[in-house]
């Protein structure tokens, strides 16, 4: 979520970091530049010298943490290196779009599968249980009034599973809450530095190691399998939006393609999934700017999104990366008129054809100050999936808003405002990512 600590109401595989040179994640991203799709012109600038001045720490590095060599921008425009020793096997790749969704399912159930629910308090409704039985859910996440303890939480989550066990749905829910690290957080226990405590530590990669390590096996104890994290904004000026929940990692986007991407290794290694966010990035987003609270403009130029803010985008694709959420920010230089994840040029375009993503999209709240101009639950959940987003978070705490969401996708499937094709490409990718979840 875009101020995610703010809001508090609501088989093992193994293998290290693929060994991926920064200077080769550049040239995908430049490189990727001329060949794409055209974009509009950039219209502003952040100020980005802060952010490129500095050069990647010096790492000595243990099998489980990537080579990581600074690059200045002038990078050639090769295809990023993917290859590590012999000793340190690449993670899983991200599954790709697959047909293997449950059998005989309806459209109704299809729908539900591509919508996250939440609920009030510490026992979730009867309703959502119904739903869960029914074969109409995703999946649930969990926000701080829903937990009071470890042991509560797990036991509500074997409610929901045993609900899901009679369903017709043979997958698991995907179970998530936002377990960042520092002040965002809503689980008890670890992972418990911020990311910028994580990159200002004496041994950073280390320490997003031991991070990402801890934050899985602590959700994965309690039986969730999907966690809001890492951010992987680079922010660019002290005490700015992501600066003053200490957020992200650092200024320095070398350090944040290495950092997260040794977060994203370690948590998907206990079987729990990452999420990166909040693509393109909220890193120049000013103190105030916050999309779950109001629209937001950054006028952010093109060239500094893409050597910037989207390069630790392409190193985590490249380590097997899980999911990407979106912004719901508006960004002149790629989409003038819509927010990023209402965007199919920057969804489709910019994320999955430039950057290479083949996993699963996911929105930020639905319910975001940022879409007050779009209408009801049912409309924005609606343009999220025309613009090829595969996942719905619907996290007012009300299990109504899901099932408009879901609504809206039947009524847009039936009417010809979704294509069939991409409704089914989308529920396949949430699929191949559950059936590789417990």
């Amino acid at each position: 979520m875009a101020d995610a600590g703010m809001r508090s109401g609501r088989g093992k595989k193994t293998g290290g970091v693929a060994a991926v040179t920064l200077v080769a994640a550049v040239g995908l991203l430049s490189g990727a530049c001329s060949s794409g799709a055209s974009k509009p012109a950039a219209q502003g600038s952040s100020s980005s010298s802060s952010t490129t001045t500095s050069s990647t720490p010096t790492t000595t590095s243990s099998s489980s943490t990537p080579t990581t060599t600074s690059s200045s921008s002038s990078s050639s425009s090769s295809a990023p290196s993917s290859s590590s020793s012999s000793t340190t096997p690449k993670p899983p790749t991200t599954p790709s779009s697959s047909p293997a969704a449950p059998g005989n399912l309806t459209l109704q159930q299809e729908a539900g599968q591509r919508v996250i629910y939440s609920y009030q308090g510490l026992t979730p409704p009867q309703h959502l249980l119904t739903l869960i039985r029914q074969g109409d859910v995703g999946g649930v996440i969990f926000f701080g009034g829903n937990i009071s303890s470890q042991s509560q939480i797990a036991g509500v989550i074997t409610e929901l599973r045993q609900a899901q066990a009679a369903s017709p749905v043979h997958l698991p829910l995907l179970l998530m809450t936002d377990q960042e690290g520092g002040i965002v957080k809503r689980l008890p226990g670890p992972p418990y530095d911020s990311a910028k405590q994580v990159g200002q530590s004496s041994n950073p990669p280390g320490a997003a190691t031991a991070q990402g390590t801890a934050a899985g096996q602590n959700m994965a104890g309690v039986g969730m399998n999907l966690n809001l994290a890492p951010v992987l904004d680079v922010y660019r000026t002290p005490g700015n939006f992501l600066d003053a929940a200490q957020r992200s990692f650092s200024q320095n986007p070398n350090t944040v393609s290495q950092l997260g991407s040794n977060f994203i290794v370690a948590q998907q290694n206990t079987g729990v999934a990452a999420t990166a966010k909040h693509f393109p990035g909220l890193g120049s987003a000013p103190n105030g700017a916050n999309t779950d609270e109001h629209p937001v403009t950054l006028t952010v130029s093109l060239s500094n999104l893409r050597s910037i803010d989207e390069l630790p985008y392409a190193a985590a694709v490249q380590n097997g990366l899980k999911l990407v959420m979106m912004s719901w920010a508006i960004y002149p230089a790629l989409d003038a008129n819509r927010p990023a994840g209402m965007s199919s040029t920057i969804v489709q375009q910019e994320l999955r054809d430039r950057v290479g993503f083949k996993g699963v999209t996911i929105t930020d709240a639905l319910e975001a100050g940022a879409l007050q101009a779009y209408g009801t639950a049912g409309n924005r959940a609606l343009s999220a999936a025309e613009a090829g987003m595969d996942l719905l978070l619907c996290s007012s705490g009300d299990p109504a808003q899901g099932d408009a969401a879901a609504a809206a996708l039947v009524a847009a499937v039936n009417n010809g405002k979704l294509s069939r094709s991409g409704f089914d490409a989308a529920v396949g990718r949430v699929d191949a990512l559950r059936g590789g979840l417990k």
